[in-house]
């Protein structure tokens, strides 16, 4: 089980395994904020199965590079919602066409449907005379630096939903 490790400005830090979660929580460096699943039995008590913890002091974390251009994430970032049509988006799309200049870049690549996809084939924006529904950007916030997050426990939502903000 995996525990959301959170900075103490709520943000996101981390995700670690639930052991050292608890560790970190049996030392005093941290608190719980959410528990799920069974409870830790132990010798002397019985522990809740930490989902969500809270770190006493602030980590700084170093300053980093913009996060990598994947696939997924352009996914995440576009909310799995096509950049030309709007609905459920499967594949990745080059607004500008490798073959015509275009880059992997977190400004060229949009989330798209099959259709569309297959549709815009090798031509740019102007020639098929489409519209964007939203400028694609880079993401930026802790939450793109950790790989974890792609896939989120329901009980995160609501703590990644207030550490982006």
């Amino acid at each position: 089980m995996r525990t959301l490790v959170l900075n103490a400005g709520y943000e996101p830090l981390a995700v670690v395994t639930f052991r050292r979660a608890l560790l970190l929580v049996l030392t005093g460096k941290a608190s719980v904020l959410a528990e799920e699943g069974e409870p830790v039995v132990g010798p002397r008590e019985v522990l809740g199965r930490p989902s969500v913890i809270l770190l006493h002091r602030y980590i700084k974390v170093p300053y980093r590079e913009a996060a990598n251009v994947t696939r997924r994430g352009v996914l995440r970032r576009d909310g799995h919602s096509c950049g030309y049509c709007g609905r459920h988006a499967s594949t990745v799309d080059h607004i500008q066409p490798r073959s015509s200049g275009g880059q992997d870049t977190w400004e060229n690549l949009v989330a798209c449907c099959l259709t569309c996809n297959n549709a815009k084939g090798n031509k740019t924006l102007r020639q098929l005379g489409w519209t964007l529904r939203t400028v694609p950007t880079r993401p930026h916030g802790p939450q793109w630096y950790i790989t974890e997050l792609e896939r989120p426990a329901p009980a995160w939502t609501d703590f990644l939903r207030s550490g982006a903000a």
